[in-house]
């Protein structure tokens, strides 16, 4: 595969889920404008699909063809018949990051990671967690600390089940203590998936609340969703256009010996400034990644 991920710029507007049991599927995905593909092999395979799926992912990893595409597995639960096996399978291929599904507690993800040291092919493999029970949202600041760590992505049908929540609203709580852990400990954060495929609007929508709410981007069901979750998680020209005024303010008020510089009637301080060049490194990540 790839060489491992980026965690400062990378984008990660759209992160498809795919199933690992889909061959022209995964071929189709070469081809998509998405950040970011999760090769499942857990939720979106069939039990008797498991043995093959595993397979034809392990080839599939193994010949490449992705791009600047992040690639990452999510595997079944090791309290299941097929979570080592899928591990033994995939770990051939070394891929970028395994994503276990259901995390509970730091020992789920530590487990994992001392499976990672026992293989020289993964030494380079980082490890995601499923947020998606009230236990592990609980335990989002541990669990964020645990070796090879590098994203949480929302589980949000999962949780609403747990959780008996009709609205998503019922999960904001969960959403963000998920994402001040990220924050803290420097993990990239996806937002859950938006079930109505074809309600462009309703996605839309939900793609703003998660950019407010400070995801770096949102988990997808369906290719016609990649291009609403690419817009809305990409900084805008406005955005972009007072950046650039912000930094060349605040520069030119540094120049004159003062701390602080007015843009459009607010105070720019050098707090701003850093948001401002985040803002402008994104933009210039996600160009670098759609020229590739």
């Amino acid at each position: 595969m790839a060489c491992p991920m980026m965690h400062d710029t990378r984008p990660y507007r759209s992160v498809l889920y795919i199933p690992a049991s889909r061959a022209r599927a995964m071929e189709k995905a070469k081809g998509l404008a998405v950040d970011a593909i999760i090769f499942d092999l857990e939720d979106a395979v069939a039990v008797d699909e498991k043995p093959a799926a595993r397979d034809l992912l392990r080839e599939t990893l193994s010949t490449g063809g992705f791009g600047p595409r992040a690639q990452i597995v999510r595997i079944n639960g090791f309290d299941t018949e097929w979570g080592q096996a899928d591990l033994d399978t995939i770990a051939a291929a070394a891929p970028q990051a395994i994503l276990l599904p259901k995390v509970n507690g730091p020992a789920d993800i530590e487990a994992l990671a001392a499976l990672f040291e026992q293989r020289p092919e993964t030494a380079d493999t980082r490890i995601w967690a499923m947020m998606e029970t009230p236990a592990g949202i609980l335990n989002a600041a541990r669990i964020a600390t645990a070796p090879r760590m590098a994203g949480f992505v929302m589980g949000t049908n999962d949780l609403a089940k747990d959780l008996n929540a009709r609205s998503r609203e019922a999960m904001i709580t969960a959403l963000q203590t998920c994402l001040l852990a990220a924050r803290a400990h420097g993990l990239i954060c996806v937002d859950g998936v938006y079930n109505a495929f074809k309600d462009e609007e309703g996605l839309a929508a939900e793609c703003r609340q998660g950019r407010d709410f400070g995801f770096d981007g949102k988990t997808l069901i369906h290719p016609a969703q990649i291009a609403i979750a690419n817009a809305a998680f990409a900084p805008s020209e406005a955005e972009l256009d007072l950046a650039r005024r912000q930094i060349e303010a605040f520069d030119s008020a540094m120049a004159r010996g003062e701390g602080v510089a007015v843009v459009d009637g607010k105070i720019v301080e050098n707090l701003h400034v850093e948001t401002a060049r985040a803002t402008l490194a994104k933009a210039e990540a996600i160009a670098m990644m759609e020229a590739a």
